[in-house]
């Protein structure tokens, strides 16, 4: 493991392949946040503190993940930009509310339509931006696919579909739809997926590093 310190909130982290072998891991662990991945990413960011006296940020931080064919991938660790942060905390925010709604649905027997209905509530305090685009990284199509059938058929959302390195990532955009509608939609793809990002950077790498397999209402084409 290479550490290599760029700037006061940056460090750039090389692990070869016989390193990701020895972790068992790869590429999609870490687009996917798995549980090997977050290990992997706290054991870099301890020995970054150890070795070039990098302090993270208090409380997020960006991960770009390269490929360096036949080498290993080269992961970069920023502090994370405000533009993403807001969608960030508002999708954690109703993931928990939802998740809440569903505890109750087992304790009182209510149901689960009933439950999808409540409305979430803000606190005065929590009113960030709302912002209207996201990205969600899925391990298989079939995983995209499942989340497009789940969608309801009316929903008026923005959606694209790219690949890149073995991994399929769905560009969600607000469209025409209410934002509680969009938002829930996201929540939902969080249940197949993961949410990957929310600046229109990675748009703009999967335009230039991926391949496009749908460009428009890829939602509906997939739900078929």
């Amino acid at each position: 493991m290479k550490i290599e310190r760029v700037d006061d909130k940056t460090v750039k982290c090389f692990l070869s392949n016989e390193e990701l072998d020895e972790y068992e891991i790869d590429y999609k662990d870490f687009v996917l946040r798995s549980e090997k991945a977050k290990e992997v990413v706290q054991e870099i960011i301890v020995q970054a503190e150890e070795e070039v006296g990098y302090k993270p940020p208090k409380y997020s931080f960006d991960l770009q993940i390269m490929m360096l064919p036949d080498q290993g991938l080269l992961l970069t660790f920023s502090e994370r930009e405000a533009e993403g942060e807001p969608l960030m905390e508002c999708l954690k925010e109703m993931k928990r509310a939802l998740e809440k709604a569903r505890e109750k649905v087992g304790a009182t027997g209510e149901t689960p339509e009933a439950a999808r209905q409540e409305p979430v509530q803000e606190t005065p305090a929590e009113k960030p931006r709302k912002p209207e685009f996201a990205v969600f990284a899925f391990s298989t199509l079939r995983n995209v696919m499942d989340l497009a059938a789940a969608l309801p058929c009316n929903l008026r959302v923005d959606s694209a579909l790219y690949e890149m390195n073995g991994v399929y990532y769905l560009c969600l955009g607000k469209g025409h739809a209410s934002y509680e509608r969009y938002s829930r939609a996201c929540i939902q793809a969080m249940e197949f997926g993961s949410l990957y990002g929310a600046e229109q950077k990675l748009l703009l790498q999967l335009e230039e590093h991926g391949e496009c397999l749908i460009q428009a209402k890829a939602v509906k084409k997939l739900r078929g």
